[in-house]
């Protein structure tokens, strides 16, 4: 059962609907079914993993897993 983005042809309110197999939503506000699907992110259940910064580069060669790494040490 997904959940869909539309947007109404005839009040242009913006809304999200859970659609059950072939049925058809239909506008809340104005019951219209002149609906047009928006593209939306996926959004995946429970948290999201935190965002982690880049290393550094070494300073001397530029090699971004530190010093001692790269070939020229």
């Amino acid at each position: 059962m997904p959940v869909y983005e539309y947007v109404c042809g005839k009040c242009a309110l913006a809304f999200e609907a859970l659609v059950y197999g072939s049925e058809r939503p239909s506008c809340p506000e104005c019951a219209s079914q002149e609906l047009e699907k928006q593209f939306s992110a996926f959004a995946p259940r429970g948290e999201t993993a935190p965002e982690r910064a880049a290393p550094g580069s070494c300073g001397s060669c530029g090699d971004p897993r530190g010093p001692g790494a790269c070939a020229s040490d």
